[in-house]
């Protein structure tokens, strides 16, 4: 208890510290969830519970590298208004002392509860644990210890427990690395979230680690959510570090999937998980960022915060894939409609806004942000292109999406140094960080088209 509330101490003496240096950084989010100071990843037990949405966070409080994570929570009444919660977990204990690592919440009997990995290094030897905690209510939680130890034939690389309830029984799956060194997902199952046994893996084929795992169905069928490691580039595909993605499938006594597919296009995407909410729908956030992928150079670091989550998203099922489409609630970020004629436009825009082109003709186009991003567009080839310098050396990099058929609408979501490209409702998303020069507010769009742009309202 004592290591408890001396690390809860020290990580609001970080934030009452460099609170200031954080919010003078020009490219810090108005609308967006960050951490206070230190760096952010993996939303963790993203869940609606007594009709409040809560969204836990991997944290490290004291720098902006990685380390031994506490999870931040908030708390939000309508998706767009978020409030800073008490710290929900610290890495105080024997079984998670090395970092509370990522995992899910899911209520039961009153009380939520939340399941995550304990990371735990002796001697530079990995072990891992899941745990739980509960909470009476959804604020201050009760570490109840190790539920789950490592089960033979895998390596201490298994960690991020998801649970669900599906027809009155618990189930389980958690991202795993077999002692032959090959991602998988395993599968537990339990009647009363306290006894877990082991039903073995659940799927498997690729990649050398499967991280941050999600089970869930919609529309019918059977969707694995999850994070592989290892896959190399191939064309426009897998071109960042780390990708995450998922395969449709059906699942009966095991579970049989199609090929996998990337959820998002852009150049940093990672940890996606999602709950369902009160009106059915299935609800995603992910982390602006991934691992091992050019951190340092983040100009944020300089003001003692690094990374954000992306803005909240409903999953919908269409043709055999997924789209993901901003939920509806964000309309009310809208402020003041600044821009709203046909054709091609020069101006400036604030660094906060939402611009929609729709029932275009162009058979190719472009639009170009602060002289730093540039979307293209082409009909023919059905290809949508995002083009940014790239954080090292400042060489222009690129990421290509496929549309299934013609571009209808090109819908983008700016917030001072990110960028969420959303393409003919969702068909294809692209999910990146945007570091231009502060000054710059230039917009140019060269399409035949609807163009309408909002301001944003801050809401951190």
């Amino acid at each position: 208890m004592y290591k408890d509330q001396e690390l809860r101490q020290q990580a609001r003496d970080a934030v009452e510290k460099k609170k200031a240096i954080v919010s003078s950084d020009p490219y810090r989010p108005i609308y967006h969830i960050a951490a206070p100071t230190g760096l952010i990843n993996d939303p963790n037990g993203w869940v609606q519970w007594n009709g409040v949405y809560h969204l836990f966070y991997q944290w490290m409080p004291f720098k902006t590298d990685h380390g031994a994570k506490f999870w931040g929570h908030v708390s939000s009444q309508n998706l767009v208004d978020w409030q800073e919660e008490e710290i929900a977990l610290t890495p105080s204990d024997w079984f998670d002392k090395d970092g509370c690592y990522s995992g899910s919440a899911i209520e039961h009997n009153g009380q939520l509860k939340l399941f995550y990995t304990g990371n735990v290094k002796n001697d530079g030897v990995r072990e891992t644990y899941q745990c739980l905690a509960v909470s009476n209510d959804g604020i201050h939680f009760e570490k109840k210890g190790v539920q789950i130890e490592l089960p033979e034939g895998f390596t201490a690389h298994f960690r991020d427990p998801k649970v669900w309830e599906q027809d009155g029984e618990y189930y389980m799956v958690i991202g795993a690395q077999t002692d032959k060194e090959e991602g998988a997902v395993v599968l537990y199952q339990s009647e009363d979230l306290s006894d877990w046994q082991f039903q073995g893996i659940l799927a498997e084929g690729f990649g050398y680690m499967w991280e941050c795992p999600d089970f869930f169905s919609l529309d019918g069928y059977d969707i694995l959510l999850f994070s592989p490691q290892g896959l190399d580039a191939n064309g426009i595909d897998y071109r960042n570090t780390y990708q995450s993605g998922y395969v449709i499938g059906s699942w009966q006594e095991s579970f049989t999937f199609g090929e996998f597919h990337e959820l998002d296009r852009g150049f940093e995407f990672y940890a996606p998980q999602t709950t369902i909410d009160d009106q059915g729908r299935r609800l995603l956030f992910g982390w602006m960022g991934v691992p091992d992928q050019e951190e340092e150079h983040h100009p944020t670091k300089n003001y003692s915060w690094m990374h954000q989550l992306t803005i909240p998203r409903e999953l919908v099922l269409e043709n055999g894939k997924i789209y993901q489409q901003p939920v509806a609630e964000l309309m009310e970020l809208r402020d003041e409609l600044i821009v709203n004629q046909v054709g091609s436009v020069h101006t400036d825009i604030p660094k906060a806004s939402e611009l929609v082109l729709n029932e275009i003709t162009s058979e190719k186009g472009y639009i170009k942000l602060f002289d730093y991003a540039t979307i293209e567009f082409d009909q023919h080839k059905q290809t949508i292109r995002l083009t940014r310098p790239a954080f090292d050396d400042g060489e222009l990099e690129e990421r290509v999406g496929i549309m299934e058929g013609e571009l209808t609408e090109i819908r983008l979501f700016i917030d001072h140094s990110s960028l969420e490209i959303f393409i003919n409702g969702g068909e294809v998303v692209f999910t990146s960080r945007m570091f231009s020069d502060v000054s710059n507010r230039t917009l140019e769009v060269e399409a035949e088209g609807k163009l309408s742009i909002w301001s944003l309202k801050q809401k951190f």
